[in-house]
């Protein structure tokens, strides 16, 4: 029996549950809890997209999970009324791991941050990636360590002053979309917090990805770290900084959308449009091109054309593609040994093969 067949029966079997699914508002998931983020905070603005994206999913509340790790973004659990978890330091990919592969059925969203995610939890993050386990992951950065109060983060820039770096981070910080992308993620994307109508459009376009979403979220930390991504969010630079990447247009940017990015072989150039270069000589974005995703992820780090003027930081999907989900293969695997071995025995296991007497 295949795993589309085992999820087929699933479905039938829940069908009475299915066709009496509540009709949702964004109200309905937010929990009795009172939330406890400094006034001011980003997070509350993801949390308001999440509530509002949930009741367009068509999904029952029963059969949706959150689970954190450590960190401010990790209280997210409590204010959503859905089942959840708030697990330990890095490893809530390692758990939403063990129930996406034991409960198929289920919904299941990560909640973690730069700290949680890219320090303690950077190998179990890169090993979700790896494996392309069919759930969400939403990394709030906001390039500082908040719940400890004010320390460098993994994310960090070179050269910032903190509390644990008076005299400037002398460390080289890690790039979200880079490490996600070299670790073969299958959806790699990027929102603002400051942005709530794109921010919600990616959330759902990571719940409809069929593997691993990984959408970073710029969030700003007002205390320890306020207007890391000014740029990015005022309305007033925005549009000079910052590029929507949309499938199949060109990379189009600045006030007027007068300026724009092309490719010289495999080397990205910002130029100005005019009568002599228009839309139709600049790069196309195609999600499914790994190159170009890796050469997106990377427009912060260069200057362009070596004249000092810096690429515009790309939002959007990067980077999307299918590929088999880990807990799917998994489900098959143990179906086909249960066809092709029969049922298991523990207690034939357990009490089976060679013992030994100790004296």
């Amino acid at each position: 029996m295949s795993v589309e067949t085992l999820i087929d029966n699933f479905v039938k079997e829940h069908e009475a549950d299915l066709t009496a699914l509540p009709d949702y508002s964004s109200k309905d998931f937010a929990s009795d809890q009172d939330v406890r983020w400094c006034p001011g905070c980003g997070d509350y603005t993801i949390l308001k997209q999440v509530q509002n994206a949930m009741p367009v999913l068509g999904i029952a509340k029963k059969d949706i999970v959150f689970i954190s790790g450590i960190g401010c973004s990790s209280r997210f659990p409590y204010y959503m009324d859905t089942f959840g978890m708030h697990s330990i330091h890095g490893r809530a990919p390692a758990i939403a791991t063990g129930l996406k592969t034991s409960r198929p059925d289920l919904t299941v969203w990560i909640i973690t941050g730069d700290g949680d995610a890219l320090s303690i939890g950077a190998n179990h993050f890169t090993q979700l990636l790896r494996r392309n386990v069919n759930v969400n992951l939403l990394l709030f950065n906001n390039e500082i360590y908040g719940l400890t109060k004010g320390q460098y983060s993994p994310a960090s820039p070179s050269g910032i002053v903190t509390k644990s770096s008076p005299f400037g981070s002398i460390d080289h910080p890690f790039n979200p979309l880079a490490l996600s992308l070299g670790a073969d993620g299958t959806f790699v994307a990027r929102a603002m917090d400051r942005d709530p109508k794109h921010l919600k459009e990616m959330i759902l376009r990571s719940h409809r990805h069929q593997g691993t979403s990984m959408l970073e979220i710029y969030q700003n930390c007002i205390v320890f770290n306020d207007g890391a991504f000014e740029l990015f969010t005022d309305k007033k630079s925005r549009p000079q900084e910052s590029i929507y990447l949309e499938q199949g247009q060109p990379l189009v940017f600045g006030k007027e959308n007068d300026k724009g990015v092309r490719l010289n072989g495999l080397m990205p150039e910002v130029v100005e449009l005019n009568d002599t270069i228009t839309k139709d000589d600049l790069w196309v974005h195609d999600e499914q091109d790994s190159t170009k995703a890796h050469l997106l992820s990377r427009f912060f780090e260069h200057p362009s054309n070596g004249d000092g003027v810096k690429f515009p930081r790309p939002f959007g999907v990067l980077y999307a593609v299918d590929r088999p989900n880990y807990d799917k293969e998994v489900v098959a695997q143990v179906q086909h040994a249960k066809e092709t071995q029969g049922e298991a025995d523990l207690d034939a296991l357990l009490s089976g093969g060679e013992t030994w007497e100790v004296k």
